[in-house]
């Protein structure tokens, strides 16, 4: 009865006299809550290597200089619970925990306060993490989460859904709107000449972090379809978001339009949990009825019989809504212009919290496609390449689907391509980690040339790196052609740990 049943609720069903978002609530806490478990372990795998005591840029030296500079507005300036265990064990003890409380989250067991203490270690581990996690969807996460504890029960397992506050679900609606529309005006404010012609999805495909084959596939398509595609998303950020503010079905109908935009990016880009929490949020756009309408009652979970929420929470509520709504706002005008400087105040007093945000991804199309190889040499004159995990690199790389773990130092090495040597400044230290076999780092990447003996002499090389077309991937085998490489970076020379 699923679509069946939808359709007609959608189509033909008045609207209930009294709404109710239980069930939508329900679900999006699970799906959150699996979120969070995927947020956490995909960092986890790679943290040693990314800011461990080892690592990449490790937490222990950042935090001291951190310290150093700031005294004691560092607690607030840099909300992170590592002040208090500044070192690998600390890191490994805030995803642990995010793990355990997302499965009792998963499991509707104290669901408020492992919401509380998931915001809390996701936004210690964010803190200390310096660029690895500084994306769009980890700041989205947190905010997401923010709003959750006010949504969930606090109870130890409570036997219904419980009643969500009105007030929350249109801050989640309101969270959405900005999340679509703001990603659309930070395209036209601008003034890409590729979005501007629609012609920006002819290089997006091939020039995006980590597509997918699926991807490779799409960038074959001919120019007039990239400029339909590219007019179809713009209609979706920048009309649709207004149909969130008006009546049940025309909600109902952007829940299908965002939700379809964003399959289509999962199918061709891997941008981790982004896309999925996206769609999680949009369940807000239905009601009870259009949810259950979807579901058999086998799935569908018990009916309320919590009551009205209690005078205290509409007041926390609605403090939360003002102070939202102010920065919100604040972030919006900006993109216009200016903010007044009241509310602009208020907005850095709370942006530490990394729990309102201001979003536009992909603001300028990347034009060109550029990649970092280290090559690794015992005598200066022969050069070996190695290999990341997902990035590419081989020409003969097939473009996986990696979403929703995000290999973040794949990701990096993307924007550092971007820039020159020097505006990555932890590009040294990973360098510098191959070129002493250290295995934390090495457990980032993906195939490693010198399994005996780590090499002398590292360098990085860049090259510009293009898809294919069908004639030449059917001839060869090769997703990818390269051009002739330029020096990247200098050449480490350093002494052989063996003769």
């Amino acid at each position: 009865m699923s679509l069946t049943g939808f359709g007609r609720v959608f189509l033909w069903g008045d609207h209930p006299k009294a709404v109710s978002y239980n069930h939508v609530s329900w679900l999006f806490l699970r799906i959150l809550a699996l979120i969070y478990l995927i947020a956490f372990v995909s960092l986890w795998v790679q943290l040693e290597g990314l800011i461990g005591d080892r690592g990449i840029l490790p937490v222990g030296d950042y935090l001291n200089a951190i310290s150093t500079q700031m005294g004691g507005e560092r607690f607030f300036l840099l909300p992170t619970l590592s002040w208090f265990m500044p070192d690998g064990l600390g890191l490994h003890l805030l995803c642990a925990c995010g793990c355990f409380c997302s499965i009792l989250l998963l499991a509707n067991i104290f669901s408020g306060p492992c919401l509380f203490l998931n915001w809390a270690c996701y936004l210690s581990l964010a803190g200390s993490a310096q660029v690895f996690l500084g994306f769009q969807w980890d700041n989205l996460l947190l905010e997401a989460g923010f709003l959750a504890m006010f949504l969930a029960p606090w109870r130890f397992k409570p036997r219904d859904s419980g009643t969500p506050s009105i007030i929350i679900i249109w801050l989640y609606r309101l969270l959405l709107f900005r999340l679509m529309f703001c990603s659309g005006m930070a395209k036209i404010l601008s003034g890409d000449l590729t979005w501007e012609n629609l012609t920006a999805l002819t290089v997006h495909y091939q020039t995006q972090p980590l597509p997918t084959w699926i991807g490779w596939m799409a960038h074959q398509m001919p120019e007039s379809f990239h400029r339909w595609s590219a007019g179809g998303m713009f209609l979706i950020e920048l009309a649709v978001p207004f149909l969130i503010f008006l009546p049940r079905r025309p909600r109902a109908l952007a829940f299908f339009l965002f939700f379809g935009l964003m399959v289509l990016i999962i199918m061709t880009g891997n941008y981790t949990f982004f896309n999925w929490l996206t769609m999680a949020i949009s369940m807000f756009l239905l009601d009870d009825e259009m949810f259950d309408a979807a579901l058999p009652k086998s799935l569908r979970p018990e009916k309320s019989d919590s009551g009205k929420l209690a005078l205290w929470r509409w007041v926390v509520h609605g403090g939360v809504a003002v102070l939202i709504i102010l920065v919100s706002a604040s972030q919006m005008a900006t993109m216009f212009g200016t903010s007044p400087a009241p509310i602009k105040a208020l907005e850095r007093a709370v942006s530490p919290f990394r729990s309102v945000n201001s979003y536009g991804l992909f603001a300028v199309m990347t034009q060109k496609r550029y990649e970092i190889v280290f090559e690794g040499s015992g005598d200066g004159k022969t050069w070996l390449p190695y290999e990341f995990k997902f990035k590419p690199d081989k020409l003969s790389k097939r473009p996986a689907f990696v979403a929703p773990h995000q290999p973040r130092l794949d990701w990096q090495m993307w924007f550092a391509a971007l820039g020159d040597f020097n505006q990555s400044p932890w590009l040294q230290p990973l360098m510098k980690g191959l070129q002493e076999g250290n295995p934390h780092i090495l457990d980032l990447m993906g195939k490693n040339p010198f399994q005996k003996q780590p090499p002398r002499y590292l360098r990085a090389m860049l090259y510009q790196y293009h898809f294919t077309n069908w004639e030449t991937r059917a001839n060869t085998g090769q997703w990818w052609r390269r051009q002739v490489p330029v020096a990247y970076g200098p050449v480490l020379d350093g002494n052989p740990l063996q003769e």
